[in-house]
């Protein structure tokens, strides 16, 4: 089992991000002002997949708890950060949402596609299992990574969030495996640590740029060789 976000596949920048939102739009902002606001989206993590918060609005608290289960809390909650971040042209905060879900805004890992491809040659089945509010599906047809992917566990279609037990056990129960034959490999202790509580091990890779972690994946290969 993978997760999607800072394991598989990384998104871009900030940066790009806003670059890509103001092309969209037509939009222009001057040198100090596109840098100060890549400040405040990175300050408020406006960026789905990108840097955590650092502050939440409290009028989003409960929004950015539950902004995995379902397609409008996720973009009231991102969108309300992206507001709280000083963006407040909806022109440019409906492009700046909408970029993140398209294929071109997310990179793989540069060993993604290799250690896919050699663990299905090896017969060993994959899960993706992700916090997520849309269907990520189409990411790994771009990138050409879901011919190797067997199960999505996706948040939103399962009605649960990591590290609620239910996702993981679901995941399992679609590869047909019991979870103690089964290794997790994600970036968050907390959310994707959820699969030991039925038995599965975990490994955990650092969520990084893709340029500064050319080999994190390659230790999957010797866990499972140790089971």
């Amino acid at each position: 089992m993978f997760d999607f976000s800072g394991t598989l596949l990384r998104v871009e920048s900030i940066a790009h991000w806003l670059d890509a939102g103001l092309a969209a739009t037509g939009a222009r902002l001057s040198g100090d002002a596109f840098a100060h606001i890549v400040e405040r989206l990175t300050h408020h993590g406006a960026l789905p997949g990108g840097p955590a918060p650092q502050e939440v609005p409290a009028r989003l608290e409960r929004l950015w708890e539950e902004r995995d289960l379902d397609a409008e809390r996720h973009r009231a909650a991102y969108t309300g950060l992206i507001h709280a971040s000083g963006v407040t042209d909806p022109e440019l905060t409906d492009a700046l949402y909408e970029r993140h879900k398209t294929p071109e805004a997310w990179h793989p890992y540069p060993d993604t596609a290799r250690t896919l491809a050699e663990l299905s040659r090896a017969g060993v089945s994959v899960a993706v299992v992700s916090n997520i509010a849309w269907d990520l599906r189409p990411v790994f047809r771009f990138h050409g990574l879901d011919q190797w992917i067997d199960v999505f566990a996706l948040s939103f279609e399962v009605g649960v969030q990591k590290p609620d037990p239910a996702i993981f056990r679901y995941a399992c129960r679609e590869l047909g495996l019991d979870p103690a034959e089964t290794l997790m490999v994600g970036d968050d202790r907390k959310a994707d640590g959820g699969a030991v509580a039925l038995g599965a091990r975990v490994h955990f890779v650092d969520p990084i740029p893709v340029d500064r972690r050319p080999h994190g994946l390659r230790p999957v290969f010797g866990l499972l060789s140790d089971a």
